[in-house]
């Protein structure tokens, strides 16, 4: 297996505006964690945040957007600017280049001013979205490769990094702009008050004197590259694990198990033992749940080893920055390799006795080992680790496997989706659920009874989920914005807030039908069910589970409606859901499932000018295709069939059109689904896929955010 070398970080964090601030500020303890200066904190539990003090100025990189500038883009745009700084111009081609954002909240402040205004400016829903946010960042720096959107609530950053790897490896990108970005709101703090979790005073991860989280905002990138002697690397990324809880929405696994499972796993694909770990940069909140079930984590991932690891949180020093976190702490574990120094935990005052590792109290401790690993774990029970080693390591050899379709289900779509929920949810668990997770959880226990998994077996609990939605729970975001806006911080409601992260509704798959392998969620806006299948793909390929579950749901509101009328008038919208089973092709025959496909190859690329906007040339299009067909070791002429992305948007469709012209001679028979059935928003590539595979042959699925990012999957139908 292929190493991945960081080779470019760029960072802004209460620490200051460069990834040199942040490693400073970390390394000698000091706490940026202040006062609040720019929000308002009457009536919360707290009145200190980790706030970046000054606006990174980026105007240069605004040229190409619309007007409206979100803060979250501007701390994003800060911190590429620094990473992509190690990349000379011309040592990577634009089409080679790609990027991956995770974030929680994305344009979170843009939503707020949306919101409260009667009449909202539609230049407010340019950067919105998570894929939105990573399509500007990929115009700026004119990223033509592969652009995607991971929100896996706090560990986003990190998932972001391992996709980012992923891409480099197997040999999708050249380079990778990888990392995460948040900014601080009304809404995000209100959330975490309304849980009872924030610290009146900074926090002290682990200590036996913690009493909850700080927020912090920023953002941390990586400029990710296959090793090369003329950009020297920090370190590299030798691997990174993925697992879910299967337990609760907001609190861990209390016996750390699956996070202690994704960094076995972590260590396992990277050829690691866990004697040869010499720091860990824990995911630390200092919340009285977290801290010890990730003691127990680390203790079960790295046994008797445990004792002699080094382990500290970035969080005290910074706060906790939620989509940006794994990104941040990511970069430090990284300079800690370097300097072989781990940085201390800030606030440590007195052990606890349920945490009982080495937390560098005081000040830092240098260490003499090789590989260091940084995790995260989320709302949701999600869970990730990544492996990081110093330059020159030598690796296992790759996993490689062919990957089958097993098991489809399908919910609608429709402009209303009525879903009966029975007999996979009762009428106690729906009380706590959105619709998109009712539709998540109703999909995936039907597509797993199609593939023959019964419920509660040992092969389902090692079953992941790859959920892809275009929008996230929009519903119950707008139900706990609205009277927040409105009536203040005493009108926020728990309950609901925790229905507002983009993982909760795989989390709650994931708990209601027991599943604990790999698990992420992918927002590529309209090309987010494709991308989940096709990552899901990736991640069997190269032996990260033997099954998974992929998941694209989305629903409607009026706010919703509202928002596309303002941006894309007469698209015709729909909502639904569509699960697929994917497995390793050895594993499925080796049960005797009954094969439907099988996924050959996957394409991604930008064409994104400005925010929002798109190639009108299909540039973008057509290489997502041949990327797809030179993926699967095809030629176009061995193609039955085009299943297209085309919705009804007149410079869309005809930009496609314009781009199968160019791969195809002739074109193939094509098949337009969502010119019937309407556009349902990201789960159109999942629904593509499920009615291609309904018939023998070659298929190419197509699917476009709207915002510039193309995605291709070509799959071969089994069925008579």
């Amino acid at each position: 297996m292929n190493a991945v070398a960081i080779v470019g970080t760029g960072a802004v964090t209460a620490l200051g505006g460069t990834a040199a601030d942040l490693w400073e500020g970390a390394v000698s303890g000091r706490v940026a964690i202040r006062p609040a200066q720019h929000l308002d904190l009457t009536g919360y539990r707290t009145k200190v945040l980790g706030e970046v003090d000054v606006r990174p100025d980026t105007r240069a990189r605004y040229r190409r957007f619309a007007a409206h500038r979100d803060r979250v883009l501007d701390l994003a745009l800060a911190a590429a600017e620094e990473a992509m700084a190690a990349l000379p111009p011309g040592t990577v081609a634009p089409e080679r280049l790609g990027v991956v954002l995770g974030t929680c909240n994305a344009g979170l402040l843009s939503a707020q001013d949306w919101l409260r205004a009667d009449d909202p400016d539609p230049d407010l829903l340019a950067t919105l979205t998570p894929q939105s946010l990573a399509e500007a960042v990929a115009a700026a720096f004119s990223a033509r490769g592969p652009v995607l959107a991971v929100n896996t609530a706090c560990a986003s950053g990190a998932g972001a990094i391992g996709l980012a790897a992923d891409l480099v490896r197997r040999g999708r990108a050249d380079a990778v702009l990888a990392g995460g970005v948040d900014a601080l709101s009304e809404t995000v703090i209100a959330g975490f008050n309304a849980l009872e979790s924030l610290s009146a005073e900074p926090m002290a991860p682990y200590s036996a004197t913690r009493d909850g989280l700080s927020l912090g905002e920023g953002s941390g990138m990586v400029l990710l590259v296959s090793p090369r002697a003329d950009l020297p690397a920090l370190a590299e990324v030798l691997g990174y694990g993925l697992a879910a809880d299967g337990y609760h929405v907001t609190a861990p696994r209390p016996d750390g198990a699956s996070a202690g499972a994704a960094i076995g796993s972590a260590l396992r694909r990277s050829g690691v033992a866990p004697g040869e770990v010499g720091y860990v940069n824990g995911h630390g909140t200092g919340t009285p749940r977290n801290d010890p079930a990730e003691t127990r984590a680390i203790r079960h991932a790295l046994g008797p080893a445990a004792d002699r690891v080094l382990v500290s949180s970035t969080k005290s020093v910074i706060g906790h920055l939620l989509g940006a976190a794994g990104a941040v702490e990511a970069i430090v574990t990284a300079r800690a390799l370097a300097e072989r120094t781990a940085p201390p935990t800030a606030g440590y005052v007195r052990p606890d006795p349920e945490c009982d590792l080495d937390y560098v109290p005081g000040g830092p401790r240098s260490f003499d080992r090789e590989v260091a690993v940084s995790t995260n774990f989320a709302f949701g029970g999600v869970n990730t680790a990544i492996v990081l080693g110093r330059p020159g390591r030598s690796l296992p050899e790759p996993v490689t496997g062919r990957v089958v379709v097993t098991g489809v289900a399908v919910l609608g779509p429709d402009r209303r989706v009525e879903v009966d929920p029975e007999p996979y949810l009762d009428r106690r668990a729906r009380r706590r659920m959105d619709r998109l997770a009712v539709f998540g959880v109703v999909a995936a226990a039907r597509a797993l009874a199609d593939a023959g998994f019964a419920p509660g077996t040992a092969a389902v609990e090692d079953i992941g989920v790859l959920f892809g939605t275009g929008l996230g729970p929009m519903a119950d975001t707008e139900k706990f914005m609205r009277p927040l806006l409105a009536e203040g911080v005493s009108a926020a409601h728990p309950g609901v807030f925790v229905n507002t992260v983009f993982s909760q509704a795989p989390g709650q798959i994931a708990t209601r039908l027991g599943l604990r392998g790999p698990t992420s969620t992918l927002s590529a806006g309209h090309a987010a069910g494709a991308a989940a299948i096709g990552y899901a793909a990736d991640l069997l390929a190269c032996g990260h589970a033997d099954a998974l579950v992929a998941v694209a749901a989305d629903t409607l509101t009026d706010e919703v409606l509202r928002a596309y009328a303002a941006r894309c008038p007469g698209l015709p919208l729909a909502e639904g859901s569509v699960a697929l089973v994917l497995e390793r092709r050895d594993a499925a025959r080796a049960r005797g499932a009954r094969i439907l496909g099988e996924i050959l190859g996957s394409g991604c690329a930008s064409d994104a000018r400005r925010a929002g906007g798109w190639d009108a040339r299909g540039r973008g299009a057509e290489r997502a295709m041949r990327a797809a067909l030179r993926d699967g070791g095809r030629a176009p002429s061995d193609v039955d069939g085009v299943w297209l992305a085309a919705a009804g948007l007149a410079s869309a469709d005809r930009a496609e059109s314009l781009a199968l012209g160019r791969v195809f001679d002739p074109v193939p028979e094509c098949h337009a689904p969502k010119r019937v059935l309407g556009e349902p928003l990201g789960v159109g590539g999942a629904l593509s896929l499920a009615l291609a595979l309904r018939s023998p042959g070659l298929s190419l699925v197509n699917s476009a955010s709207l915002g510039g990012t193309h995605l291709s999957l070509l799959a071969e139908g089994r069925q008579p």
